[in-house]
Order: C-alpha cells, then structure tokens, then sequence
C-alpha cells in the first residue's frame, strides 16, 4: 500500500488529495451500506460498535491472514494472527484477546497444549477457546461435543459459520451507565 501510494506521488498523474481520497475510501470506509458506521450527526448518531479483539492462532499464514481480512471487513472484530504455536500464548498475553481461535494440528505445540497454557494463566483462563480442526466432520463439530472443554468446528469453515461460533461464545460485557437527572415533567412547576 505505501510503495503504492509513493510510486502514484512519485508520477504526479493524480492530484495528492485526489489519491488519499481514493485510498481513504477504499480502505477505510465500509464498502456495503449496512455495515454499522453512520457519519457523525446523521440519524442514529456515530453507530459505534465494540469491537471484539479474535486471536487466531494457526501454522498456515494463508488461513490466517484469510480470516483476518474477512472478521476484520464486519468492523466488529480487531484479529491478531499467530503462525508459530510455540509463541501463541506470549501472543495472547501482550494482545489480551476477547476469544482465541486455534488450530489442532501444528508442528513443535499443538492446539491442545497451546489452549493448556492459556487455561492456566490466570490473566487468560477465562479467554474462550474455539479449537478449528480438520480431524473432524462438520455433523461431528455440529453435534454439540467438546474438546478439552473448548467447542470446535470443521475445516473449511465458513465465514457465517465462524461469527456464529465466535458471537455465541464471546463474553458478555457490561456497559457502564452514566445516570442522567430525570427530566422534570411539564406539570411540575
């Protein structure tokens, strides 16, 4: 993107703020209309969702970097991919994510004794675990089991799928209210 960016500066074909415009809108803003952003004083306000912070943690970076691009496009996910599984858990300490997506099968750590470590650190223990996993069927991910206590699903998965998954196991936060004086009513004068 800045070799991009530098190589159309460098050209001078386009006006500069003519090119961050088109980078701007191409990167940044939601490309479909339901997408939850609303620009500031328009009907409905900001629209601002919280974002949830996904660890996804396996060897192929192809995956990885798939899934990133994909939960990340929604706006409500910020993703942090980890290829090596022997560095996942210092991953999930320094990154403190909301749920931890982690593959089964890797070389040198797999998903098993990756989820062991988190489980017992007690800054992550709570951090749900979704294991994603090519050994099983989608009727056996589908069928409600579990894996070291951790749900999974099937590879390939699906991106709706994997919301759903990701939605249904996400902790619940609280908000905070900040409490308003009561408006007194017109017949109290």
């Amino acid at each position: 993107m800045v070799l991009h960016l530098a190589d159309q500066l460098g050209k001078r074909k386009h006006n500069v703020n003519e090119t961050m415009n088109r980078v701007i809108e191409a990167d940044f803003l939601p490309r479909e209309s339901n997408a939850g952003f609303s620009w500031p004083n328009s009907i409905g306000g900001w629209g601002i969702k919280e974002i949830r912070r996904i660890l996804i943690v396996d060897n192929d970076p192809d995956t990885t970097h798939l899934v990133k691009v994909l939960l990340e496009r929604t706006g409500h996910y910020l993703v942090l991919e980890e290829n090596d599984a022997t560095k996942a858990h210092q991953s999930a300490r320094n990154f403190r994510p909301d749920l931890i997506l982690l593959d089964i099968m890797m070389p040198e750590t797999d998903g098993g004794e990756v989820a062991e470590r988190i489980e017992a650190d007690p800054e992550l223990q709570n951090t749900p675990i979704i294991f994603l996993t090519a050994l099983v069927t989608r009727a056996e991910a589908n069928s409600g089991l579990n894996i070291q206590g951790h749900p999974f699903l099937a590879k390939p998965v699906s991106i709706p799928e994997l919301i759903d998954a990701i939605e249904e196991h996400l902790p619940v936060r609280t908000t905070s209210h900040v409490s308003l004086p009561k408006e007194r009513a017109w017949n109290d004068t």
